[in-house]
Formats: C-alpha cells, structure tokens, sequence
C-alpha cells in the first residue's frame, strides 16, 4: 500500500478500495468466450449491480477504460455494487482477449446478453446497464432485457442507435440516465435532450466542463456519484473522497 503523505486517505486516480475480485468468462449464444472481471462487496452481498459495456475497441475502449475501472476499484467499498466488466468480442485488455472480432455494433447484441445472463445466473441482484459511447449504443439496440432495472449512458454518439431504438427503449418503459458532457465530441446536452424527448422516462443530465472521455478526478466522480444517485436512491451522495481503511495503489491509470 502506498502512502501519500500530504493527505493520505484522500481516494485518488489510481487508488484502489478492497473488493472480492474475481477473473470471470462470458459465453456467448454464437459459442464465444468473452474475458472479464467481477468485483463484489468484501462484507456485504451487493446491493445492486453494475453490467458496463465499454466504449469503441477500434479506437481504444476496453472493460479497462478508465471510468469503468473506477467504478470497480471504489464502488464496492463505497457504495455495497457489484461491477461487472468485461472485452466484447475480437477485444484485448491485459485481463486477455475475448474471442471473435469486432462487427460493429451487431453481433454485440449476443455478448450483451451473455453478461445479461451471467449477471443472472450468479443472482447478482438489481441490475442496471451502464455504457460508455459505444457501450452505450449497445444499451440501446440490444440492452431492452426485462431482467434490468434500468441503464445509465454516458456520452452516447447516437451514431449506431437510431430512433427506432429510442421508441424501443420508449416501449421498454425502463429507467434511463443520459450523462452527456457539456463539451462532448459528438452529443451535447441541448441536442441529446432533443434526441432523447422521445423516450418519456430518460433523464438527461448535462455535465458542465466535462467533455467525452470524462478526463480528471472531478468528471469521474460525478459519473460514479450520479451512477449511485440512480441505482441506490437512499444512498448517500456524494460520495466520500477519503478513505480510512486499507488500500492499494494501481500502477497505471488506463
């Protein structure tokens, strides 16, 4: 464990919250493996569930990217989740490569449900879909399962999902929480709410000052904050900055 001197309990970039963690492999209905990790409460079974879908491989995403793997490294401790990641097919991460290639958003809809399913076949309970940019397109088209609570996207493009899947996800009649950065590269917040009026129960949520890959300490806890917010109503936000008891310190910040 490192210790910071200046203020050693602060939680930062790379710190990392006790957790039951567990290298876990997906199988697919096209008869795929797909590689990930669960991390669950040391004490306490989970209160609810995260299943992240990670933004676009073929531009860097992975289960690793950075956000998601916060949300493993703290919300366990911080906040009694369960966090689910995982590489979708063709996609490699030091945790391995998941078997297949990318197609694009398409045959993704198969390992979507594969987590879907291992969530609830391990009775994993409360389960909420969270996608980053392309994760999320993937909420979109292929996430409408009715073992789910709800979904929360961050940053969606809306460049695969169409309307059509917003009148779905509309039908679906689930929770919808939409963080879209005020700076964002492809959907900003006056647009998004226009995009996502079609579906009466999203919630669009503008971020000030945040832009698409939710960079610094600031972006990432409002994420994790309003992810919680939204999952666990009678939890407490925000939440702690500090933590008092033993930890450790990654080694790099993906």
């Amino acid at each position: 464990m490192t210790t910071h001197t200046s203020d050693p309990g602060l939680i930062r970039a790379l710190t990392v919250l006790p957790a039951l963690r567990e290298d876990v492999e997906l199988h697919t209905a096209d008869g795929l493996t797909l590689v990930g990790e669960l991390a669950r409460p040391v004490e306490t079974a989970p209160a609810a569930t995260l299943v992240t879908l990670h933004p676009l491989p073929t531009h860097g995403g992975y289960m690793d990217s950075h956000v998601l793997r916060k949300a493993a490294w703290r919300l366990p401790a911080l906040a009694d989740l369960a966090v689910l990641r995982f590489n979708t097919r063709g996609t490699t991460s030091p945790r391995g490569t998941s078997d297949g290639a990318f197609d694009g958003g398409d045959a993704e809809r198969y390992d979507v449900h594969a987590a879907i399913e291992f969530a609830e076949f391990h009775d994993l309970p409360n389960r909420w879909l969270v996608g980053w940019s392309f994760g999320s397109e993937l909420v979109l088209m292929h996430g409408r399962d009715p073992s789910i609570e709800g979904a929360v996207l961050l940053s969606p493009p809306l460049h695969r999902a169409t309307d059509a899947d917003l009148d779905a996800w509309a039908q679906f009649g689930k929770p919808l929480v939409v963080l879209v950065p005020e700076l964002d590269d492809y959907l900003r917040p006056d647009e998004a709410r226009r995009r996502f009026a079609r579906v009466p129960q999203a919630e669009v949520i503008g971020v000030d000052g945040a832009k698409h890959l939710w960079v610094g300490e600031s972006a990432v806890r409002r994420v994790l904050d309003e992810i919680v917010a939204h999952v666990l109503p009678d939890h407490p936000v925000p939440l702690p900055t500090h933590w008092d008891g033993p930890s450790s310190t990654a080694k790099d910040d993906a």
